[in-house]
């Protein structure tokens, strides 16, 4: 089989922010690329700079060095068209209904009538939502509502989805029914995935690649490819040698740089 395209390619991306009157590094010189229809995990010590290269692929942080590009378009300073993001909190408007949180990136778009609710009903079905889709967000459970957030993301059908430590608050039983809604979604639509996440279990069970950083300022220290096949039980996928195998090698990688600031 032939190897995919890179969809997103970075290099010598780096990121200065000044706090304090001085100038703090974020990243520095980091290269990735990632291809079409690849699940990609970076994981790193807190600080290292996972969100900030999430922002500047998505166009919300600019680089203060170094260059994305999108389908071979500069990013610069603008989301591009393609792009779907799901952040760190649930994000809904906690005065939509289910319903029409989902559809508020269609009505941007301009999607109206009967193919907005076409998209919505099988979005909402696809959450395992059905039957609330007139709730509003409080009185729903965290993993609801983020699973409200994510389908308003996939329902306008990007074609490259950042994901920014999304189940990060969740506690852990409802994040692996998360990560097996997600990983069913995935393999239905294969998007290509940029997910960050501070939990190397999660990423070992998500992700084709796994990105390690160092600790700030962040750069790429391992591109590990994870070689467990799919589809994945998330459950059974963690009694396996095999799982804890590739845990072992990325521990011990990940496990220099906690050694290190420690």
């Amino acid at each position: 089989m032939a190897e995919r395209h890179a969809r997103i390619v970075i290099r010598r991306l780096t990121k200065t922010f000044r706090e304090d009157g001085r100038e703090v590094a974020a990243v520095q010189d980091v290269d990735v690329d990632v291809r079409d229809q690849e699940f990609v995990a970076l994981v790193g010590p807190s600080g290292c700079g996972k969100s900030t290269i999430l922002n500047m692929i998505g166009g919300l942080v600019t680089p203060s060095a170094g260059t994305v590009t999108v389908d071979g378009v500069p990013v610069d300073g603008r989301v591009p068209a393609n792009v779907g993001y799901v952040f760190q909190k649930d994000t809904v408007f906690p005065w939509r209904t289910v319903a029409r949180n989902i559809a508020l990136g269609l009505e941007y778009r301009g999607v109206t009538g009967a193919e907005q609710a076409r998209r919505v009903r099988d979005a909402v079905a696809l959450a395992g939502l059905t039957g609330f889709e007139d709730a509003f967000p409080a009185t729903l459970s965290g993993g609801m509502r983020q699973r409200v957030a994510l389908m308003r993301t996939l329902v306008v059908e990007p074609e490259i989805l950042l994901m920014d430590e999304p189940f990060g608050a969740l506690d852990t039983h409802t994040k692996l029914t998360l990560h097996a809604e997600l990983l069913a979604l995935w393999e239905a639509r294969h998007q290509t995935v940029v997910f960050v996440t501070h939990d190397l279990s999660e990423a070992i069970t998500l992700a084709d690649r796994v990105i390690v950083m160092t600790r700030r300022p962040g750069h790429v220290k391992l591109v590990h490819e994870v070689k467990l096949p799919r589809p994945r039980d998330v459950i059974a996928l963690r009694e396996t040698d095999a799982y804890a195998l590739e845990y072992g090698r990325l521990w011990h990688v990940l496990g220099e740089e906690f050694a290190e600031r420690a």
